[in-house]
């Protein structure tokens, strides 16, 4: 008659069983060479010959005696071999990949080991499906398990890492850090290059979930536009904003015309804006070209103008306008006392502040300021002798005044304009 069903399948699984070094050593080995990113140090391997070990075991285990998958406890390395994993970066698909190569790879075995016993077509066909239905329900049972592992330590680890990160680069800004080589280990970032530091933020009411998942991405996109081949260091600063530094060349010139776009397509919306600072090497250099990014970010955050997603430290008067912006209330006053009407906020005056200040910028040349603006040099002129009106008195009379006031209001628009009413 042959053997039954379940005779078959508990005498290969106890044949398998025998083997079970050799075939958890296969297995591990198969793993390995099928998906990269498992094949790591000896303590890994150990681990995933362990988890390996222990996952076979409650399988051959389970099809030998019947045992339901409510009396089976998961094998203790195969959590700890999910934790490792989580810690190390390695994808989560690599791990659930994992389960379903090994579920094909002992599936296999059992095939060969059933075709080697003397057993009718009818109870092989039977004990085929047991054996699929166990190993199945077992892979599922594990996996979810293994995921949910999984994902609490990456979760945990990566609160670990960026609170660390965040300490440590807190230290650094504050000039407290005399172990550089221990601080790159840290940040994961090299600190004796040249750096060009950034603030990234959107407006409180706009953050995500996953806004700092979107600034790092933001920060990648802008790490290639500025020709960085290193990962930049991004780290949380609030749930609306982001510092962010990034290995570059010295003659670095960011193409702030190009950023914001670069930015809408790496994630939004709200789509980040970004203050830069200029770049500067070395510890100190991080320092400095953090706080510099610090006040861009302020300035622009002042002028508050949506058509601005970029702004420089090293653009022509911001660097004042950072000056003034720590005491708004006195630049307030000042301005207008220097540009009188011309400090008042409507399209009229905005134009003839404008048109004055490129004036002066060029050299008091209605020429030259003519063919910077593509207009007529009359017209020019024209705007020239309305701002003075507007002023109360001639544009010479005090010139790096009035040219201070302009820049500061090309700044800080309305926080240091006069109502337009």
């Amino acid at each position: 008659m042959g053997e039954v069903p379940g005779d078959l399948v508990e005498t290969v699984a106890a044949a398998l069983q025998q083997r079970l070094p050799d075939l958890t050593a296969a297995l591990r080995d198969r793993l390995s060479s099928r998906i990269e990113e498992l094949d790591g140090d000896a303590a890994i391997i150990e681990l995933l010959y362990a988890s390996i070990e222990g996952n076979i075991e409650n399988i051959l285990y389970s099809l030998r005696h019947d045992i339901t998958l409510d009396k089976i406890e998961p094998p203790s390395a195969a959590y700890e071999y999910a934790r490792r994993l989580a810690q190390r970066g390695v994808a989560m698909s690599a791990l659930v990949r994992a389960y379903r190569l090994g579920q094909q790879h002992l599936l296999e075995l059992v095939f060969a080991e059933c075709e080697r016993m003397a057993a009718e077509p009818s109870a092989r066909a039977a004990a085929y499906e047991e054996v699929v239905a166990v190993t199945f329900d077992y892979i599922d049972w594990i996996s979810q398990r293994v995921i949910t592992v999984y994902e609490g330590e990456r979760e945990r680890w990566l609160a670990e890492r960026d609170s660390a990160r965040a300490g440590r680069v807190q230290e650094l800004v504050a000039g407290r850090v005399d172990d550089v080589d221990a601080a790159e280990k840290v940040l994961g970032y090299r600190l004796r290059v040249t750096h060009l530091g950034a603030v990234l933020w959107v407006h409180e009411t706009g953050t995500q979930q996953d806004q700092l998942t979107r600034f790092t991405r933001a920060a990648t996109v802008l790490a290639e536009h500025l020709g960085s081949s290193w990962a930049p260091l991004v780290v949380p600063h609030d749930r609306a904003t982001a510092w962010a530094w990034f290995s570059v060349a010295e003659d670095v010139e960011p193409d702030l015309d190009a950023i914001p776009s670069l930015l809408a397509k790496a994630g939004g919306p709200p789509t980040s804006n970004v203050a830069l600072g200029r770049p500067w090497s070395g510890v100190d250099g991080f320092r400095r070209t953090h706080r510099e990014a610090l006040h861009a970010q302020q300035v622009a955050m002042v002028g508050a103008d949506p058509q601005r997603g970029a702004t420089s430290f090293d653009e022509p008067g911001l660097k004042v306008a950072a000056l003034l912006a720590h005491d708004l209330d006195t630049a307030r006053t000042w301005v207008q006392e220097t540009l009188g009407d011309l400090a008042r906020d409507d399209e009229q005056h905005e134009r003839l502040r404008h048109t004055l200040l490129l004036f002066f910028q060029n050299d008091s040349s209605y020429t030259a300021t003519a063919e910077a603006m593509l207009m007529h040099k009359n017209s020019v002129k024209y705007r020239i002798a309305s701002a003075e009106k507007a002023l109360g008195r001639s544009i010479s009379s005090d010139r790096q005044a009035i040219e201070l006031a302009l820049t500061a209001c090309h700044w800080l628009g309305r926080a240091v304009l006069v109502g337009a009413g």
